[in-house]
């Protein structure tokens, strides 16, 4: 089917999206958090730092524990090409594989400026919050923070 706008005035609408983020799986790995009693993180916090070079960078993990100089990053397995679920559309796939190609180089390029800034990064795909996976991803993280979760608190009763 044809668009039914120009390409100027479908890319006028398409700039006033504003994304959020990965917003469910993010609040998917907020939860779990929470649950396991793991604390001392923000989200979207911005990381900053200079490279060798001297140049200035900003990056913004979707987690970050400051104390700990961790950053977590929850990659969509669609957006950051998962090699198990990622898919590729059909239509337009010149574009898709050159933005597919650009996220991961974003992702790579952000991954070594926290390295030599002393941060550990941490990259979590989507599908490892699934519930199947999520024994894997509680002994993943809890090798992470070196300890185990806190004990629930207990209720008289």
């Amino acid at each position: 089917m044809a668009d039914v706008y120009t390409r100027a005035e479908r890319s006028a609408l398409m700039s006033k999206i504003r994304g959020r983020g990965n917003l469910t799986t993010e609040q998917a790995l907020a939860k779990l958090l929470r649950r396991q009693g793991w604390s001392g993180w923000r989200r979207q916090q911005a990381v900053r730092g200079r490279t060798a070079a001297g140049e200035r960078f900003q990056v913004r993990p979707d987690f970050v524990f400051p104390v700990r100089r961790l950053a977590v990053f929850v990659d969509g397995c669609f957006w950051h090409g998962c090699p198990r679920h990622g898919t590729r559309p059909q239509g337009n796939a010149a574009f898709w594989q050159a933005k597919f190609r650009r996220n991961q180089a974003r992702d790579r390029r952000d991954m070594r400026r926290l390295r030599r800034a002393g941060w550990q990064v941490v990259r979590l795909w989507e599908h490892e919050l699934r519930p199947k996976a999520r024994g894997r991803l509680l002994a993943k993280l809890s090798r992470l923070f070196g300890r185990t979760r806190k004990s629930p608190a207990r209720r008289p009763g």
